[in-house]
């Protein structure tokens, strides 16, 4: 049994993760950034403790990368790396889009265009410069993937990949001409699913990624 202790320093290793989590998806800690643990205790006032537990936890879903001699690091996405990730990301995805055309309900249906009414509210709020980037329940992508009901899909999207997927996401988040093209897409791949077409639904999903990666490719092409 664990002691109050133990649970205690869980709790706090469990904040911590959260905390620098968020601060990776969204670039505040940078890509490739050495992490210093009396730097982030400091900044985040996090004792060391429950601080290098969250590290290993970060090391788990992919955001950190322990390197030889060097100690651990945001993980840095290049080219290559995000290639690998979006093919992967094009297929788990579009099968799960497939899956939840299959598997959802008329009440979790409803509850997706309701979703995307709140992410329109939002983006008009911000101009358009940015899509809904909060994870969990508000997130889009989140509730096909778990709509998939399969959940060897839900583990790798909503499990060890999910947060890499925001953080990719999140640097498409302030291009305008992607923010309104994507809710467009995310609703049709929801009338998709509504209409129970899961080959609809899978071949939307599959552009609409695709999409993303060519927005993706060309903006760090031109940082190049």
């Amino acid at each position: 049994m664990a002691t109050p202790q133990a649970i205690e320093e869980k709790t706090l290793s469990d904040k911590a993760s959260m905390r620098l989590t968020q601060a990776i998806v969204t670039g505040e800690l940078k890509q490739g950034q050495k992490l210093s643990e009396a730097d982030l205790a400091t900044r985040y006032g996090i004792s060391r403790g429950p601080l290098r537990e969250a590290i290993r936890q970060l090391e788990g879903i992919r955001l950190v990368k322990r390197v030889p001699h060097a100690g651990a690091r945001v993980i840095k996405l290049d080219m290559s790396a995000m290639a690998d990730l979006y093919r992967v990301r094009e297929a788990l995805e579009g099968m799960a889009c497939r899956m939840a055309a299959e598997e959802m309900s008329q009440a979790e249906v409803s509850n997706l265009f309701t979703l995307l009414d709140a992410h329109e509210k939002e983006i008009e709020q911000a101009d358009g410069e940015s899509y809904f980037q909060s994870e969990g329940d508000f997130d889009f992508h989140f509730h096909i993937a778990q709509g998939s009901r399969n959940q060897m899909l839900i583990d790798l999207l909503v499990g060890e990949l999910y947060q890499l997927l925001r953080m990719c996401r999140y640097q498409t988040s302030h291009l305008r001409n992607r923010t309104h093209m994507a809710l467009k897409q995310h609703r049709q791949m929801v009338e998709a699913i509504a209409d129970g077409d899961g080959d609809l639904a899978e071949l939307l999903m599959r552009r609409h990624i695709s999409g993303a990666w060519k927005s993706i490719k060309a903006m760090m092409e031109e940082k190049q």
